[in-house]
């Protein structure tokens, strides 16, 4: 049977019954609708992710203070209220290991922020200095950033995110020039940051930047620090940084060993990777859940097909008896398999891509749909067709001719 014909006779058949395929394309509409956005979703907070820990800063080490336990390249501890490193130790370190292209002390604190208008918020207070910005990716919006003058007069002067100038000050204000209060002191506002994005209180928004000689002798009373973040010059001495600066602050901390570190190193490199991991087995796991509707819509192949073998009997009789072989009638039964997945697929992709955008627009979740997710989606719905569509075709291609015709 040439090809020519071979659509015909499928698109024949099928429109013979529009509402059984119409039921049967639905099922692989439903499933291939399904692996598209589910996916779309891992890959969606797996890209979420990766740009979250990539604006916090490239090439990034993080010491904090407290207890340590090593754990592989990375070493996890509990900050806590630690007061182990010092801005001595960020010094030192800056000086000492080769491979440092800036550093940057902070501390932090949560306090309340009141304006001369009366309106008041919540929210982090970091002290900072000059190269803060640097390490962490921080642009400007408006004004300027903290700058090592400041710092070194105890300036108060302040730098806040453009949330914290929503609260205070409300959408699309210049903020530059403005006083606020923290801890009954005032401060004169410099510069806004750019927009990151991000909620909650872990939000680089909502945040208010001082210089940290000035935090530490009025907001925290102490000379130490929260954490050191430090930038490496190249993605490359990630590791062999951060072991220079674990034997560098044993030996100054006085620790022979190395498992009472009353310090822990994060390396952004390491979080990346396993924040990755995660997300990859999130996205198989979701795609494994909706490739359980695409078997269903495939086992409704093989129902329909079966069924349509058995109504058509006589039909293939007939044809056996007028010359056809046994390869003709599979091939086109095999073929009305394929066509049902083949449309199926092409709408459920479609049907996957817009749920995809609903789910962004409607729930701010992120999603991103990728080739690779329509390849695969596609790719399966032609495996599912030619897998449940194999038996039925296989089974019409059998029949004997004589006793099809005698079928009632």
């Amino acid at each position: 049977m040439k090809f020519p014909d071979l659509f015909q006779e499928t698109y024949f058949a099928l429109k013979s019954n529009k509402s059984r395929s119409a039921l049967t394309i639905l099922g692989i509409v439903i499933g291939i609708g399904s692996v598209i956005a589910m996916i779309s979703i891992g890959q969606g907070a797996a890209k979420n992710i990766q740009s979250n820990i990539e604006s916090l800063g490239s090439n990034l080490l993080v010491v904090m203070p407290g207890f340590s336990r090593g754990v592989g390249q990375i070493v996890r501890g509990g900050m806590g209220s630690a007061t182990t490193l010092t801005m001595d130790d960020a010094n030192v370190i800056k000086t000492q290991i080769t491979y440092v292209k800036e550093i940057a002390p902070t501390v932090s604190a949560r306090k309340q922020i009141k304006t001369t208008t009366g309106t008041n918020t919540n929210t982090s207070i970091y002290g900072v200095t000059e190269s803060y910005a640097v390490v962490k990716n921080i642009e400007i919006e408006l004004g300027s950033f903290i700058n090592n003058m400041q710092v070194n007069k105890n300036s108060k002067v302040a730098v806040i995110g453009p949330t914290t100038r929503d609260d205070l000050f409300g959408n699309n204000s210049d903020p530059v020039g403005k006083k606020i209060r923290i801890e009954n002191l005032e401060f004169t506002i410099i510069g806004m940051t750019k927009s990151k994005g991000g909620t909650g209180m872990g939000s680089s928004d909502d945040l208010i930047y001082i210089p940290i000689s000035t935090a530490q002798r009025y907001l925290t009373g102490s000379s130490s620090v929260n954490n050191i973040n430090i930038q490496v010059l190249d993605e490359k001495m990630m590791t062999i940084t951060q072991e220079q600066i674990t034997n560098l602050l044993l030996i100054r901390h006085n620790i022979a060993d190395s498992t009472q570190a009353d310090f822990s190193i994060m390396n952004q490199a390491d979080i990346l990777s396993t924040m990755t991991q995660v997300t990859d087995t999130l996205t198989l796991l979701l795609g494994a859940i909706a490739g359980i509707s695409l078997i269903v819509g495939g086992i409704g192949i093989m129902n329909m097909m079966l069924t349509t073998v058995t109504e058509r009997t006589r039909e293939i009789g007939l044809r056996k008896s007028l010359g056809a072989k046994s390869k003709d009638i599979n091939n086109q039964f095999l073929s009305e398999s394929v066509a049902l997945t083949f449309i199926g697929g092409i709408i459920g992709i479609i049907v996957g891509w817009l749920t995809s955008i609903l789910i962004t627009k409607f729930s701010g979740t992120t999603t991103q749909v990728t080739g690779f997710s329509i390849g695969l989606a596609f790719c399966v719905s032609a495996a599912i067709g030619i897998i449940f569509g194999y038996y039925p075709a296989r089974r019409a291609a059998k029949l004997n001719p004589i006793e099809a015709l005698r079928y009632e």
